[in-house]
């Protein structure tokens, strides 16, 4: 791989914005808290593109949670039953709603805690959405496909 195309694993706000940056799209002062209840270092206001993108980034894992849960709902209540598997709708109805909710409340906490990296010039965290994600719905198509067989044969 050619070393243009690396980028570092962490890479904190100070580096990308030096240290004079600051105007955030929201702001301590104006009695909005991004950090959330009981938070007692604010840190600096970051860079309101930083900001609007971490936003972005939270908004953009909310669609998937919602598009999760109504695959699920949809599953369950539109896919017509397997033959011989009257409860192979649930199993793979069900995950995926948790998984949405899950991804939702996921997303929120990787929202905040890149909140408070962003205003402490820290590096930016990790997220397990991607990992979580990746590994629920190779799951679930593995159950899609023993539920798929275990009907045929039936």
């Amino acid at each position: 791989m050619p070393d243009h195309w690396r980028r570092p694993a962490r890479v904190t706000i100070g580096e990308l914005t030096g240290e004079g940056a600051g105007g955030g799209a929201t702001s301590s002062r104006d009695g909005h808290d991004d950090l959330g209840p009981g938070s007692s270092d604010a840190g600096t206001e970051p860079d309101a593109r930083f900001t609007l993108a971490n936003e972005r980034t939270f908004l953009a894992w909310n669609r998937t949670a919602l598009a999760l849960v109504v695959a699920g709902l949809g599953i369950v209540q539109l896919l017509p039953p397997f033959p011989g598997v009257p409860w192979g709708r649930h199993l793979l109805g069900v995950p995926l709603i948790v998984l949405g909710a899950a991804v939702s409340v996921i997303a929120y906490r990787d929202w905040q805690r890149t909140q408070v990296a962003l205003r402490h010039r820290a590096p930016l965290p990790r997220s397990v959405l991607p990992q979580v994600l990746a590994a629920t719905i190779a799951g679930i198509a593995v159950l899609a496909a023993i539920v798929l067989l275990v009907s045929a044969v039936r």
